[in-house]
């Protein structure tokens, strides 16, 4: 893999040890981060920064699904400064006890410097709303 698409997979290990640490600090301070339209932690417009991508939904997460919450890789692409990852989310939302299992698709930007620029998340926002039984924002 090349530099991008390795950094990629090491943040999906260090979130997955919960090593907030490193993710963190692989975004760029004006990180753009855009949850999928409609779904679960979408406010309408991106978060711009890691402290608002924490609050936003690093934080939402363990409110949500309690300990359950992951995301299972199934590809890494390398597009040079744009990584596409193809992964599955899996947890047992904490309000209705009933489980997600849904496709998602992640495009991430890296800038210059390698610090990550931009995030874009695709995902089966039926899915949430069925699992945590919120009315997606519209």
């Amino acid at each position: 893999m090349a530099d991008n698409a390795s950094r990629i997979e090491e943040l999906y290990g260090a979130f997955a040890r919960g090593d907030m640490g490193a993710v963190l600090g692989a975004m760029d301070p004006e990180i753009e981060w855009n949850e999928a339209e409609h779904v679960t932690f979408w406010p309408g417009a991106p978060f711009v920064g890691p402290d608002a991508v924490v609050q936003g939904v690093f934080a939402r997460i363990p409110e949500t699904f309690g300990d359950t919450f992951r995301i299972d890789t199934e590809r890494i692409v390398d597009g040079g400064s744009t990584v596409l990852v193809e992964a599955r989310y899996h947890g047992v939302a904490q309000a209705t006890g009933k489980e997600i299992d849904a496709q998602v698709a992640h495009v991430w930007d890296f800038g210059e410097d390698g610090k990550v620029t931009r995030f874009q998340q695709y995902t089966d926002t039926w899915a949430f709303a069925e699992a945590t039984g919120e009315v997606p924002a519209g």
